[in-house]
């Protein structure tokens, strides 16, 4: 039921805010993932050693697993089971720092933000894909001001350093983790900046690390990183319907790849910000992002406006049937 009504809310709302213009010329870079198993894909990370390869994982009852999908086929072409960690609560993101470690966020909480502390694993990116048990270190995270659900983890491509983005209705704040990780000690997490208009579902850095996308079921945030100070440069569109749960930069830094849950997903790209002179990110002439009517490629009322009263109206029920559960 909660996730019938989560499908319909994000067909009637993402088919108001799609921004056309904004999308790659033809499918060919998108692909559907087809096993079986795959079916809460919640994160998504290019990978740096294998061309065309993508790790994903499921959100929830699934284990401590890994999947390697191939995006010429849609096919699982390797499988992680990682040791060295408990069993994992909501594994929510997965992103890829410095010398190809592989970060994942076990950092769910959809009871609200009850749990104490959560949990990143990290292990090596394996160089023969083949499925295998790769033992992963585990660190225990909390946060500054208390507990929240988050679905967003980044590593800076460049510095290595961890980012959260907790997820609220009206914005939450990117929060900034150690310098270095502990596995021996808890990794207190601070919030650095706001997130605002967003309840952040995924996010990814640029390969250069100067780009944030941020995203959320129906749209997503385009951000200069500015040494962490980030800056906000405009809005894009999600290119595909259903529950949006992740995102990542193609290896290329070329496009951006927004992916979904339930079984035989579909990820499809965007040009990244910046890389079409069709992009609707520029900033206006006062250095503020452009309008909402340009940024959502001419939204306006009508049947679109409909829509969006539909789907907050649908999305109000699932949060209740979320808080009952």
């Amino acid at each position: 039921m909660r996730r019938s009504l989560a499908l319909l809310a994000a067909a009637l709302l993402a088919g108001a805010l799609a921004v056309p213009t904004a999308s790659a010329a033809d499918g060919d870079e998108g692909f559907t993932i087809r096993d079986p198993r795959i079916t809460e894909s919640s994160g998504l990370a290019a990978s740096r050693l294998h061309p065309g390869v993508y790790w994903t994982h499921n959100d929830s009852d699934d284990g401590a697993y890994l999947y390697a999908v191939d995006s010429a086929t849609g096919e699982t072409v390797a499988t992680l089971t990682l040791t060295g960690v408990g069993r994992p609560r909501d594994v929510e993101a997965i992103s890829i720092g410095p010398g190809d470690q592989i970060y994942v966020g076990d950092i769910g909480d959809n009871l609200g933000g009850t749990w104490d502390h959560v949990w990143i694993y990290q292990l090596p990116e394996p160089e023969e894909l083949r499925d295998q048990t790769v033992r992963a270190t585990q660190y225990v995270v909390q946060y500054s001001d208390g507990a929240r659900d988050a679905e967003s983890l980044v590593v800076h491509p460049k510095t290595g350093r961890v980012y959260i983005i907790d997820k609220k209705e009206q914005g939450g704040h990117l929060y900034e983790g150690p310098a270095e990780l502990s596995a021996s000690g808890t990794n207190v997490f601070k919030p650095v900046a706001p997130v605002a208009d967003l309840e952040a579902t995924d996010a990814a850095f640029s390969p250069d690390g100067e780009q944030l996308v941020i995203r959320s079921y129906f749209g997503s945030l385009a951000y200069d990183w500015n040494g962490g100070r980030i800056k906000r440069t405009g809005r894009l569109g999600v290119p595909s319907l259903g529950q949006g749960e992740s995102v990542t930069y193609t290896a290329d830094g070329t496009k951006v790849m927004f992916g979904n849950e339930g079984a035989q997903s579909s990820v499809e790209p965007l040009d990244a910000p910046g890389a079409s002179s069709a992009s609707s990110t520029s900033p206006s002439a006062d250095g503020s992002p452009a309008s909402e009517e340009k940024e959502n490629g001419g939204f306006s009322a009508g049947t679109g406006a409909i829509a969006v009263v539909v789907a907050c109206a649908l999305l109000l029920g699932l949060r209740r049937l979320r808080r009952r559960g």
